[in-house]
């Protein structure tokens, strides 16, 4: 029986073992084109997810400010305004509140909700906004009940 004999290859140092620069470079244009592509499709979500959830809590005030109103035949005015859905107001002999549990929450941008009763839009009812991203009051960024009425509407 013949043994057959291996072929050694030769040893390779380790400095052939490694990368090269050219290599590592290659790989780091990948991950950033990878990186470029791919996170401001996930901010565009994060952004949309915010101005939806203001809007949900927006519409869950007004099914609370509704049910406070048939129960006491007027929406929270003044100084109490959203406060009155979690504490009884002085006034309010017929509250079967708390209509809210907890506290009343801020905004996705924590800011709180700009509610005003008898509203500059719905003057026989209420207006309730958040200021949107910005914080601030106007602009197109403001997410408001007046206009989810008018989209609802159309």
């Amino acid at each position: 029986m013949r043994l057959r004999t291996q072929q050694r290859l030769p040893r390779r140092t380790p400095a052939s073992q490694a990368f090269t620069l050219v290599e590592l470079l290659l790989v780091l244009v990948i991950l950033a084109t990878l990186a470029a592509i791919v996170v401001p499709k996930f901010a565009g979500r994060t952004e949309q997810a915010r101005v939806t959830a203001a809007s949900a809590q927006i519409s869950n005030f007004s099914v609370v400010l509704d049910a406070f109103e048939v129960d006491n035949g007027y929406y929270p005015k003044g100084k109490e305004g959203l406060l009155a859905l979690v504490e009884q107001p002085r006034d309010a002999q017929s509250w079967r509140g708390p209509y809210l549990k907890g506290e009343i929450p801020n905004d996705p941008w924590k800011n709180p909700y700009v509610y005003e009763c008898p509203g500059r839009h719905n003057v026989d009812g209420y207006d309730i906004m958040s200021m949107g991203p910005d914080g601030r009051e106007g602009g197109d960024d403001d997410i408001t009940n007046w206009e989810q009425a008018n989209k609802r509407a159309e």
